[in-house]
């Protein structure tokens, strides 16, 4: 899931007189969907009277598989009805707590594998590359240089 601010989820209905409560629906309908859920499309809304109540409790029951009961259905749908915008930031929380989204998490990189006892030099191999490095590099001090002394130009 998206990981989204939970006090701009709250806020942003307000400025945007409730459309982006829609948008928060149909964006985060569409995440659950693609973890497995099967929340039908939010055209039902338009149904006049049972339609978006119908609709919110399956979105509620897809909160609940996700998080895994974390958040039960019926909490979630209580949540929404009774509280709006102050309920999609509470769920918005719950959605941020359980991880990023298949699609952000292949854009993270990917952690480097623990060294396997195999990859570790033994101390033979460890001793034997330190003598090799010792004496292949000698201090430029050690190396004998002949020093002429400059010519007299008188």
């Amino acid at each position: 899931m998206k990981h989204r601010n939970p006090f701009l989820v709250f806020f942003l209905p307000f400025v945007t007189l409730g459309i982006y409560s829609w948008y928060w629906y149909v964006s985060t309908k569409n995440e659950m969907n693609k973890l497995g859920e099967h929340i039908p499309t939010a055209w039902i809304w338009l149904i006049p009277f049972f339609g978006g109540i119908w609709w919110v409790w399956k979105y509620s029951e897809a909160v609940g598989h996700v998080t895994k009961d974390k958040l039960g259905g019926i909490f979630a749908f209580l949540l929404i009805f009774f509280l709006g915008s102050i309920g999609h930031a509470i769920i918005q929380d719950f959605f941020n707590k359980i991880g990023a989204s298949p699609a952000e998490s292949s854009t993270v990189p990917a952690q480097p594998a623990p060294a396997t006892p195999a990859e570790h030099p033994t101390s033979a191999t460890a001793s034997a590359n330190q003598a090799v490095s010792e004496t292949s590099t000698t201090p430029a001090a050690e190396t004998p240089t002949s020093q002429t002394p400059p010519a007299d130009n008188k």
